[in-house]
């Protein structure tokens, strides 16, 4: 298998992805009343698998605060005047109903999830910790096999937006993590894999056009 990690290989500055698979021309800026800040672990910022730095990317106003040792002392995981600021966490309680979500500021953890453990400590003081229902299995097929009830930081704001009742935001999110998943592959050299995939993906009616110029051959150059 092929690593876009290990090997010297030139990468997009976008979407991270080598030149011949880059996602870019696909994006769609995703609009919410929502504050959604991701404290990233360090090593996520260039890893091509990261979909933290896809929310970045396509969601509005998204924030990607870099965790260090001082992170917790950081003024920007602070609640924002005017927002209440709600901490996503699998042990968190259940997510508070709230009607008006332009007064909401959510912060996601984004790394493995031995790192993401680690980053937890100190940020109670920081704001509430919330847990969202999450269910089924997971679409991201990027890193090995997925432990039952273990989703990507993309995967969670999907179910987020669901449960706060943004369904079109949601739908859209799906359709550009699912894209990023399959390039990934494609990347990869997972051919098959990507195939199955593909199967059972909304990339089939949201985005056909894109998946055929994107299997088809074309120079690897930046730009392209």
């Amino acid at each position: 298998m092929r690593s876009v990690i290990l090997k010297p290989l030139l990468r997009c500055t976008g979407c991270k992805l080598p030149p011949r698979w880059c996602i870019c021309p696909a994006a769609e800026i995703i609009h919410t009343p929502l504050q959604i800040d991701l404290l990233s672990h360090p090593r996520e910022l260039n890893r091509p698998s990261s979909t933290g730095n896809l929310i970045k990317r396509v969601i509005k106003g998204a924030r990607q605060i870099v965790w260090n040792q001082t992170a917790s002392h950081d003024t920007q995981l602070t609640a924002i005047a005017g927002r209440e600021l709600l901490i996503l966490h699998p042990d968190g309680k259940p997510l508070p109903k709230r009607t008006d979500l332009s007064a909401i500021q959510f912060l996601l953890l984004d790394g493995y999830w031995n790192e993401a453990r680690g980053m937890s400590n100190d940020l109670s003081t920081r704001g509430d910790f919330v847990s969202l229902p999450m269910h089924g299995p997971s679409r991201y097929w990027l890193r090995g096999k997925q432990e039952e009830e273990r989703y990507s930081t993309a995967e969670t704001v999907v179910f987020l937006l669901q449960a706060l009742g943004l369904p079109e935001a949601s739908d859209k999110l799906q359709v550009q993590f699912e894209l990023h998943v399959y390039a990934g592959l494609r990347a990869r050299g997972r051919k098959d894999l990507a195939g199955q995939y593909l199967e059972h993906s909304v990339l089939r009616t949201a985005l056909p056009d894109f998946i055929n110029q994107l299997n088809s051959r074309r120079p690897r150059r930046l730009g392209d």
